[in-house]
């Protein structure tokens, strides 16, 4: 097995702190998976999908959801744009391929 990158796994237990802080045991175990996910190669560490969205849809990240639905792995995130408008953007966590942006107001 490959060892993650020292950025990359401090990122990984930063998000995985994150999802288990005060919720539910089913969100410990989903960031569980997204990390192995990560050190498989599966999924993209989170700074690629943040510049692969922002390079779609400028603007501030403001919320991130990373699901596995049907055997794939989506990023889902909402960016504040400078215009004030909130945009849903989808991006294939694997690829990076934006699949989808939606204005949300």
């Amino acid at each position: 097995m490959n060892a993650l990158h020292p950025r990359r796994a401090a990122l990984v237990c930063l998000l995985a702190g994150l999802a288990c802080a005060g919720l539910p045991a089913r969100a410990s175990e989903d960031a569980d998976r997204a990390r192995r996910a990560l050190e498989k190669g599966e999924i993209r560490p989170l700074d690629e999908v943040l510049r692969a969205a922002r390079a779609a849809v400028p603007g501030d990240v403001v919320s991130v959801d990373l699901k596995h639905d049907d055997g794939h792995w989506l990023y889902k995130l909402r960016i504040l744009g400078a215009d004030g408008k909130r945009r849903t953007v989808k991006v294939d966590a694997g690829s990076l391929k934006i699949l989808d942006t939606d204005d949300d107001d």
